[in-house]
């Protein structure tokens, strides 16, 4: 009869490797300048001072959607602030603007509807 650690490890999920061999292609790449962490700005929505971490690459997305739009960054945030409140159960305001820019991303146009 096999032991209960036997039937666990083959029941474990696979672990992902990282390829020794040279000549095996890497499917992704790390984004440019690599993996950073999270970068901590303040921004003032409905005249109170709120922080957000967000990694740079989010920070540069949101300015360049706030840009499009012709609003100050902060008026931006605000904006997806507002729709975020709304929900039952709003997320955090970080990741509301992560999912925000993800949509813009996936779906221009859309996300101003």
């Amino acid at each position: 009869m096999p032991s209960n650690s036997a039937a666990r490890s083959s029941s474990s999920s696979p672990r992902c490797s990282t390829p020794t061999d040279p000549q095996v292609a890497v499917a992704i790449a790390p984004p440019p300048g690599g993996f950073v962490g999270p970068v901590k700005r303040s921004v003032t929505i409905a005249g109170h001072q709120s922080s957000i971490s967000l990694e740079p690459l989010f920070w540069s997305a949101l300015e360049a959607a706030a840009a499009r739009r012709g609003l100050p960054l902060s008026a931006l945030v605000a904006e997806i602030d507002a729709l975020r409140i709304r929900e039952g159960d709003p997320p955090n305001l970080a990741s509301a603007v992560r999912t925000w820019l993800l949509h813009e991303v996936e779906q221009p146009g859309e996300a101003d509807a």
